[in-house]
């Protein structure tokens, strides 16, 4: 069996923190966190207490010198810089979403990366999904005609995630359609197709000129299929409510639920849906495991840059529309 690749973590917020987590406690067979760095004062001391035997390097440098992998969860502005710095020093790359704040450092970081072969792969969890599994298996029995994706908050930020107000709650780096929406389409490419914006309309808050985006409505087509996309902020009483539905007939509910519209038109889990905090090690099992095959230079599952690439495209086109 391959040892466990020495995975690096730049940015110690909620997702460095959840991924360090998920690599320590249930993905020791693919990777061996061995440093971080966060410019943060706090990272330190919520990384003593998470981790305390991987250290807090000094500098974004060292952190790639120290491992074969880095994995990239700082705000999106940082992610070409340290991606870019990462593959000249011959390392592969674990990033998140969006690539970039603009699309033409986006599209140009891509290009670059598949001219050279650079190993890459985003974090978009649904590639590890159990619960996409199982729609991708109820799938197969549908003929395509039409898909609906909501999304809904009771605040944006969500609660959990207040403490990256300063940039996740504004208009250059933030909003739901990055953080979320994103996923839903990463979903819809990989399932039906090609993603194509036919029209958008988008809300931004009065009185706030770098306010992030309250609602949104907009029509696709991915594959030829029809798509019907609406988001909004105060639109539930839940921290976070979605929905994905396929034909009316399938769905995925709140980021884990695979569910079947019955013969009594009531929604039935599949045996075994779990909440997504019980769905969410499992997941992170999975895109760990991709890491690994990606960092070795073998096939893996994970979101490619392209992907991650054409996903990003509709989402600045929504939030200019």
């Amino acid at each position: 069996m391959p040892q466990p690749i020495a995975l690096g973590l730049i940015g110690f917020g909620i997702m460095g923190e959840r991924l360090l987590r998920a690599a320590m406690e249930h993905a020791t067979e693919s990777v061996t966190p061995v440093a971080v760095w966060d410019p943060a004062p706090e990272a330190a001391a919520r990384l003593a207490a998470v981790a305390p035997g991987v250290p807090m390097l000094a500098s974004a440098e060292a952190v790639i010198a120290a491992c074969d992998c880095l994995y990239v969860a700082a705000p999106p502005a940082a992610h070409i810089p340290l991606a870019e710095a990462a593959f000249a020093a011959g390392r592969a790359v674990f990033l998140e979403k969006p690539l970039a704040t603009d699309l033409g450092l986006a599209r140009d970081f891509v290009a670059r990366a598949e001219a050279s072969g650079a190993r890459a792969a985003v974090n978009f969890p649904m590639a590890s999904s159990p619960a996409v599994a199982q729609l991708a298996q109820w799938q197969a029995a549908l003929a395509p005609a039409a898909l609906e994706i909501e999304v809904g908050f009771a605040t944006w930020p969500r609660g959990w995630q207040q403490g990256a107000v300063g940039w996740l709650g504004r208009r250059a780096e933030g909003g739901f359609t990055r953080e979320v929406v994103s996923h839903f389409l990463f979903l819809t490419r990989r399932r039906l197709g090609p993603l194509v914006l036919q029209e958008a309309s988008v809300t931004y808050p009065a009185g706030d000129g770098d306010g992030a985006e309250t609602a949104i409505r907009a029509r696709l087509t991915a594959g030829g299929v029809p798509v019907t996309l609406l988001g909004g902020v105060g639109t539930t009483a839940k921290d976070d409510h979605n929905t994905w539905t396929l034909n009316g007939a399938i769905r995925l509910r709140d980021w884990s639920f695979a569910e079947k519209l019955g013969a009594d038109a009531a929604w039935a889990q599949a045996p075994d849906a779990q909440p997504n905090e019980k769905m969410r090690p499992l997941v992170l099992r999975g895109q760990l495991a991709g890491v690994a095959a990606m960092t070795r230079g073998e096939p893996h599952h994970l979101a490619t840059l392209r992907e991650a690439l054409e996903v990003q495209e509709v989402v600045e086109a929504i939030l200019a529309a």
